[in-house]
């Protein structure tokens, strides 16, 4: 017994110890967000992001191969690690964010042990996301007393000293932000006197944005207004771009489709209580996981899921939409998310591996997401009760996917899949929508395209079928087997015909090589209709020309690093 405990002890502190180191340099990496936007750093600045991706799957499999050392031959002994987690727990008692340190232990577990399903006689288990970490009073905002104008509380909140680098023009931009509140405010229809603005102390930073993020708050004490102050750092200086206010927008900025902030210095469960004060809707794994903390997010994302299992006793079937020729995509009715599996095999003309389909979803993860791609969760080794899936469904997992899933008498075990947020398949959203609604997507389809584009991603299938709609109403891109970088590609003029037997040809006259991509047939794949067709060319003409493919291609290999940001030009401050 006293070999054991000195060895649960001695494992509590190596994974407490690689917990720390990791928790650490993520927070320095975090903390060079400031100095980035400072210097005006875009390009390192993106790479520190990604390296912050990695440092999770690092520290994990760093400490179970250090645990194998110090554990010996009780490496996978359920006595040692039921004590073990205890010890753990008392080291973890006061850490900032134990929620974190949690996930971090149950991850190690799961590398160590395989595990299927959930051993609840070693893993935190805890289906109930609030706990004891809400509502302790501690606060993440400083706060600004409205004592006369709404000028002198603005002013108030941008001469905090955030930066080394200078504002263009300062008094410019704390008119500009107070004429904004102010119509905010009126707009709202509060019925009551902006008292203060609460503002979170450290600044969020992602691409080349640096958001002062906050909440008006009315005299009555209880009406909230989401505010965003949205600055980004010109070769002249530092400006205010863009005043957000509302829900929706708020939202759209902290969306499953877009990269992760970087913020440093405080509580996550903080910040995660306040933003949901203006974000009531906003999913608590989404907020982890836009707050840079994709692990824990799952974790969250994990409980929500039991969580609706056990209150509702609906199916998984097929998810609305054509089938696919890579992935089986089901869903539940109750829940907002849908389930991917790789098929076994892929039908023609499908030449993509498994290895394939895996790197790009990868890549997709560490990429700039542009607010048009859905951020997939990958998990390992989950455990359903078999009564939960149609029959339908059932028998193409265990025809199609026998490789990944494995179907018992009472229990199905998936090893590998993607959970990603339901949206509505394009293709179905134009059928059902009117003719206004759906010139709408139409040109925002065009827009998602773009924005892809402008972040070095070519979706390779245009279909339709392809992209969804969001509650939003925003246009996202959720089929990742063909997708590959914009410079990876060779964007082709499409060959004249030189005579009528050519013209007539089923199939192309000309070489094509495998990555050739002829913009000008992009049409030929997207199944809209003559009006959408003309809204289509109307805003995105020049999509269909290998000229707006090969400027970009320029672009991307000259380091050029171009943002995409989360509202409308209609919204930048320069505009009003």
């Amino acid at each position: 017994m006293a070999t054991l405990i000195a060895s649960a002890r001695a494992g509590a502190r190596a994974i407490r110890a690689a917990y720390g180191v990791g928790r650490r340099v993520h927070q320095e990496i975090t903390e060079r967000a400031q100095s980035r936007f400072e210097r005006r750093e875009w390009a390192e600045a993106r790479r520190d992001a990604q390296e912050r991706l990695d440092l999770y799957r690092q520290a994990v499999e760093g400490v179970r191969d250090e645990l194998h050392e110090i554990l010996g031959e009780d490496f996978e002994g359920a006595a040692l690690w039921r004590q073990l987690r205890e010890f753990y727990s008392e080291t973890i008692a006061h850490d900032p964010a134990r929620e974190l340190a949690e996930t971090f232990f149950n991850s190690v577990t799961r590398k160590v042990f395989e595990t299927e399903g959930v051993n609840a006689d070693i893993e935190y288990v805890d289906l109930d996301p609030r706990r004891d970490h809400y509502g302790h009073g501690f606060t993440v905002h400083r706060k600004f007393e409205r004592t006369g104008d709404v000028r002198g509380a603005v002013e108030a909140i941008l001469k905090v000293p955030r930066f080394s680098a200078p504002f263009h023009d300062l008094e410019r931009d704390i008119e500009r932000v107070s004429a904004a509140v102010e119509e905010a405010w009126a707009g709202a229809g509060t019925g009551c006197e902006l008292e203060s603005i609460d503002v979170i102390d450290p600044t969020f930073f992602r691409g080349t944005g640096a958001y002062v993020i906050g909440r008006m708050r009315g005299a009555d004490k209880t009406t909230l207004v989401p505010l965003v102050i949205v600055l980004l750092h010109a070769e002249t200086g530092i400006e205010a771009d863009a005043v957000l206010t509302t829900e929706l927008e708020l939202s759209i900025l902290f969306s499953y489709t877009r990269s992760h902030f970087l913020v440093a210095g405080v509580r996550p469960v903080d910040l995660v209580e306040f933003l949901r004060s203006v974000l009531p809707k906003k999913p608590i794994p989404e907020l982890y996981i836009a707050l840079g903390y994709p692990k824990h997010g799952k974790t969250e994302m994990y409980r929500d899921l039991i969580g609706n299992l056990t209150r509702s006793m609906d199916q998984f079937a097929h998810a609305p939409g054509e089938v696919g020729m890579v992935m089986i995509v089901f869903a539940k009715p109750a829940h907002d998310y849908v389930f991917k599996i790789i098929r076994d095999r892929f039908a023609p003309p499908k030449t993509s591996t498994r290895a394939d389909v895996l790197d790009r979803y990868r890549l997709v993860s560490r990429h700039d997401r542009a607010g048009r791609m859905i951020e997939a969760q990958e998990f390992e080794n989950l455990v359903f009760d078999r009564w939960r899936f149609t029959p339908e469904l059932l028998e193409e997992l265990q025809s199609e996917a026998a490789e990944t899933v494995e179907v018992g008498e009472s229990q199905v075990l998936i090893r590998h899949l993607y959970v990603e947020r339901r949206v509505e398949p394009l293709n179905l959203f134009l059928r059902r929508a009117d003719d206004a609604d759906a010139l709408r997507a139409v040109r925002d389809y065009g827009q998602a395209i773009r924005d892809l584009a402008t972040t070095n991603i070519f979706p390779g299938d245009l279909l339709l079928k392809n992209f969804g709609v969001t509650k939003s109403g925003r246009v996202t891109f959720y089929d990742y087997d063909e997708l590959c970088l914009v410079t990876d590609c060779q964007f082709r003029d499409l060959p004249t015909a030189r005579t009528h037997q050519e013209e007539l040809a089923a199939e192309p006259w000309y070489y094509v090589g495998e990555d050739d991509v002829f913009p000008e047939e992009f049409f030929n794949f997207m199944g809209l209709n003559k009006p959408q067709r003309e809204a289509f060319l109307a805003d995105h003409a020049e999509v269909l020309t290998p000229g707006f493919w090969r400027d970009l291609q320029a672009r991307h290999r000259a380091g050029e690093v171009m943002d995409i940001f989360a509202y409308p030009p209609s919204r930048r401050l320069a505009s009003r």
